[in-house]
Formats: C-alpha cells, structure tokens, sequence
C-alpha cells in the first residue's frame, strides 16, 4: 500500500484516523502498532514475520543492555550491540544483497552458484537502520530503554515512515511514543504536509517519470542530445519529488498522530556545491551515516590520511545502501571522491566564484550523478553520459524533442518553481505560514490556534486555505482514478 492510492487515501487512512482518535490515549500506541502492520503486510504479509523478528531482536537487546547495566556489567553491553548488529545487517544482506554478492562471486570465480532469487522486502533498509539505531543509543546512554514491546513496535513499525523515511531515530520520539499530545495545531499542520507531498507525488513526480520512461524508450534519428537532457533533468525532477513528496507526507502523518519527525530535504536543487547539496538531500540518512559510522570510525580527529578513507567507506555504504548494484556503488564512490575535491582543494576557490556558477557547477555534477544512479546497465548509463556531452553520435536536436520540450515546458517550469523557495515565500505572505513543528510546541496550542483564527482576516484566509487543500486533494485524486503510472522509486531501497 502506498500514500498516493486511493485505497490509503480513502479506506484505510480514514478507518485508521477513526480508530485511533476514538481510542483511550493507553490503547492509542496499540492501535498505532496493528495498523501500520497491516498497512504493511497488505501488499506482502509474509515480510511482517520479518519486521516482528527486527522488532523482537532489538526490544530484546536493549532490555539486556539495561539488565548487564544493572548488574555492574557494563562492558557486555558492546557485544550486544554487536550483537543486535550483526543479526540487522545479516538480515539486510540475506533478502537486499545476497544475489549481488554471489553474482560477483560466480562472475569472478567461474562458480555457479544459485541465487536465492529473494524478494526484496519493502522498507528494510528503512527500519533496520532504525532498529539499529535504538540499540545503540540505549548502550550510549542517549536514549531510555523501552520497557513497552507495544510502543518500541509502534516505533519500528509506524506506518508513516515505514517504507520510505525519514530514518527517525528512536531518541528523536522517545519521548512522544509515551507521552504525546496531538492537537488541532498539529493535525492542522499535518494535514498541509501531507496534501503538499501528495501533491508533488501525483501532480509533478508522476508525470516526470512518464517523461524519463518516453526517453528512454526512443532511439535512431529520432534520439538527440536536447532529448537526452530532457530525460536526466525528468528523472532529477522525478527522484526528488517522488521521494521529497513521501518525506512530506510521511512528516504530516507523523503530525497528526502527534509526533515531530525530522525535515528530510531542505531545496536540494538550490545548492552550491556538492558539499551543500548532500547537506540538503536525504538528510536523515546522512545524519545516520555521520553519528553510527563516520564518527565511530574516527571521524576528521585521527589524521587525514584516516578522515580520507572514513568518507571513502561511509560514501561507498551510502551506495549499497541504495541498491545492489554495482552503479550504485560507483554512485556513492563518485560522490565520495567530489566530497573530498571540494573538501580540500576546490572550496576555498568556489566561494570566490559567482553564486549563478556555484550553483551550475553543483548540478552538473548531480546530473551527472542521477546518470549514474539510473542505470544499473553500465553499458546503458556510459551511453547516456557520452550523448549528454555530443559524443554518442546523435543530432543536437530533433523533431521529437523539440515537440516534448515544448509540451513538456510549463511541467518543467513548475518543476523548477517549486523546487525553490518561492512556493514557501508566496504561502507564508499569503497565508501567514506554517506553524512549524517547533512552533506549535514553543507557543503553546492556545497560542497557535490564537494565530490561526483570530480576526475576520484570519477566518477568511483559513477558509481560502481549506478551499486550496481541498482542491488540491481532489485534482489529485482525479489524477489517480486516470492515471495508472504510479511507481515509487524508494520502494526498491
């Protein structure tokens, strides 16, 4: 099941809404924990058993970092956590890895080895890095131990960011899993996150990927360098609102069961270096990376020659992590490598430079980078990259890609638009802004709804809000019943 379909829009997100706002505030987590397993198990149940043993294992392990604590024996608590670590990682290799590596074996060995041919199970990169991150900051002391089963399962298993992020650590919601106030303010603000990540799914993503999918359908006369520019900067387009757009929703879901989740992307198209860019891009998982493998290894204290190989390693496991493939190993090495170019050579020298080239030089090299990402034929994706620069023997342009630029242009303006701040800017001017997170706790909800609905100005811009919410759900909805192209690319991951 995913966010943008109609059975989640309207079946199963209203049952659920029902359930859980008439449930007692003791029975809420419960509620929370059943439903997103069949949220999860809708598509294939034989994976809960997985997510139930992830769940078990690390609830079991941080109760016994808890009790060799108790007992004055700390120091067992490090083969627990390598415990836990090796059962999590030895799950992720068996179902996400295991055909790549003995592929690689059988090629370089001569051997015939059959693949286990496993499905892979939606979401496990997801919540592995999240089971794992709780066991970890329990042995750190940076999180309490969670006594509950019922609740640390509503953690792992909560339907909002199950399948696709944000990696919320367990630290991060700790708090609001045992005690958490959901509110108007909160539902309110929850609502417009999801209607926008709906929206820039179903209206922008979808429509872009049609467009890569064309491109890479066309060839002889009819192929050309515009055309292929065309089809990488679709699928730049495509990658982001897909997965920017469920980070969204994921965050306004998260709203209105009352928990805070972590911004995700932060206008990643907007960045001026290679450095900024990953700054703004998958920013959880990149959060992750930084606090359970880089700084562990040694982060930048041990020398260079040592902070040198911690990127390295932490760029190349940002690449499997994304699939098992070899372009995206060489995915996240490319980007390892540019990293430590601007890093050490090139940064003092970007910033002298004018912002409209800082700005070109990063997305030249993203693009170049979503070449590499989106083709795990390498062959294919050498190809792309040779006729992008005029190498591929192919005209400058075409009558074809000339016809899709043109139908194409006011959805790549859009695109462009709202990939900046401007759409944030003219809604904060209009509409007062959104109560962030943050807000909402600080104010205090009386504050909040004082904001919100306080004047005739006030009633009238809530209600032209609703009127644009409303319609954007319907325009959605009308693009779903129609369309029958809505893939989600983070599913595979």
């Amino acid at each position: 099941m995913v966010f943008s379909s109609l059975l989640f829009l309207f079946r199963f997100l209203p049952v659920m809404m029902i359930l859980y706002f008439a449930a007692p505030k003791g029975l809420r987590n419960g509620i929370l924990f059943l439903g997103s397993l069949i949220f999860y198990g809708w598509g294939e149940p034989v994976y809960v058993s997985l997510l139930l043993f992830s769940t078990v294992v690390d609830y079991a392990h941080g109760r016994l970092i808890g009790y060799v604590r108790e007992k004055g024996r700390p120091e067992l608590g490090k083969w627990l956590v390598a415990s836990s670590a090796c059962i999590n990682l030895a799950l992720l290799g068996v179902f996400k890895y295991a055909d790549f590596f003995i592929g690689l074996v059988n090629e370089t060995a001569g051997s015939q080895i059959p693949l286990p041919g496993l499905a892979l199970p939606i979401g496990i990169s997801f919540y592995t890095f999240q089971t794992m991150s709780y066991t970890i900051d329990v042995y750190r002391n940076e999180a309490k131990i969670q006594k509950n089963i019922i609740s640390f399962g509503a953690y792992v298993a909560m339907f909002p960011q199950l399948i696709a992020g944000p990696i919320v650590r367990y630290q991060t919601i700790a708090e609001e899993l045992d005690e958490r106030r959901e509110s108007f303010p909160l539902f309110s603000y929850g609502v417009r996150m999801f209607v926008i990540g709906l929206m820039k799914k179903v209206l922008i993503a979808n429509p872009m990927g049609a467009l890569w999918t064309e491109v890479q359908g066309i060839g002889g006369d009819e192929r050309s360098v515009l055309l292929v520019w065309m089809g990488i900067l679709a699928f730049a387009m495509q990658i982001y609102y897909d997965f920017s757009g469920y980070s969204d929703m994921a965050v306004g879901l998260g709203s209105m069961f009352g928990f805070h989740f972590p911004e995700n992307f932060h206008y990643p198209y907007l960045a001026k270096s290679i450095t900024d860019f990953w700054r703004r891009w998958h920013i959880s998982l990149g959060t992750w990376f930084k606090e359970y493998v880089y700084i562990p290894l040694g982060g930048n204290r041990k020398g260079r020659g040592k902070q040198l190989r911690n990127i390295l390693i932490v760029w190349i496991l940002t690449g499997i992590w994304h699939g098992a493939a070899a372009n995206f190993c060489l995915w996240g090495l490319y980007f390892g490598v540019l990293l430590l170019v601007e890093k050490f050579c090139l940064k003092k020298y970007l910033e002298k430079l004018p912002a409209w080239f800082q700005h070109m030089y990063a997305m030249l090299l993203v693009l170049f980078g979503w070449v590499l990402f989106a083709h795990e034929d390498l062959g294919a994706g050498l190809r792309f990259g040779k006729e992008m620069i005029g190498l591929g023997g192919i005209a400058v342009t075409s009558p074809r890609s000339v016809y899709l630029l043109v139908s194409c242009l006011p959805l790549f303006v859009l695109a462009v638009i709202g990939s900046t701040e401007i759409p944030k800017r003219i809604g904060n001017r209009i509409f007062g802004g959104m109560p962030a997170e943050e807000n909402v706790q600080a104010a205090g909800i009386a504050a909040v709804n004082g904001r919100l609905q306080t004047g005739s100005a006030a009633r009238w811009t809530g209600l032209a809000e609703t009127v644009l919410l409303l319609a954007g759900i319907l325009l959605c909805t009308a693009y779903l019943v129609n369309d029958s192209y809505n893939p989600f690319l983070y599913f595979r991951f």
